[in-house]
């Protein structure tokens, strides 16, 4: 029973194929396209106006030369939250809760901020290494507890996505498989926990978007140190 709880989590593949490709490609054929006409759809509003939004909120912090990285951190925004809001459909795959793919998503932009700082401005970048007013003794200490948590930020952006979508699909799964259990034996508790089911699959609906947002939004501070 255990394993087949943890079954969900396995990457699809036919005739040895890994499938995978076609899960994180699939969100953008869903897409809407911007019509030609003068008059957008409702859908293309919505969209538009929830884009707008996020990026204003995003890049509030930031200065100038932080605005050209608004594109790609909306881009992953809408595509993470794509994925995210399809893995809860029933019989799909969710590739967000595989480590190996948000760790191919948080250390290249993680790196990529990095770099940047080294790049316009070492002195700065390397200052956060060290805190002002840091007795002489704790300097060493200090560098390399500092050197480790700027080294460990990928990692924590990778297990934060991938720890809370896998959590809240185990529950769900255990949750339906107790009501379907209980049915037979229990109808009262079954529908309670039924109940329970459907707000706990309110609940991953907005751990969904919120875990897609705060991907972003922690990227947008590693970028924001460093330019």
């Amino acid at each position: 029973m255990m394993v087949s709880f943890f079954d969900q989590f396995a990457s699809p593949s036919f005739l040895g194929i890994p499938l995978i490709a076609i899960a994180i490609a699939l969100p953008w054929v869903l897409f809407p396209t911007p019509p030609s006409r003068w008059m957008n759809s409702r859908l293309i509003t919505v969209q538009t106006w929830l884009m707008n939004r996020f990026t204003n909120q995003l890049m509030m912090p930031l200065n100038v030369g932080g605005h050209k990285w608004a594109l790609l951190l909306a881009s992953l925004m809408v595509f993470l939250i794509t994925i995210n809001m399809l893995g809860l459909l029933p019989y799909t795959f969710t590739p967000t809760t595989q480590l190996s793919l948000n760790m191919g998503f948080a250390v290249p932009l993680w790196l990529a901020t990095v770099i940047i700082g080294m790049r316009n401005q070492p002195t700065v970048a390397l200052g956060h290494l060290l805190p002002e007013g840091t007795p002489v003794p704790l300097i060493p200490v200090l560098i390399i507890i500092e050197t480790i948590s700027l080294f460990i930020r990928p990692l924590a952006l990778g297990v934060r996505l991938t720890a809370n979508l896998t959590a809240g699909h185990l529950l769900i799964q255990l949750i339906a498989t107790a009501v379907f259990v209980l049915m037979p034996m229990m109808p009262a508790v079954a529908i309670l926990t039924a109940a329970v089911l459907f707000l706990l699959t309110l609940l991953e609906v907005a751990v969904a978007m919120i875990q897609a947002y705060v991907f972003v939004l922690l990227l947008s501070l590693y970028l924001q140190e460093n330019i």
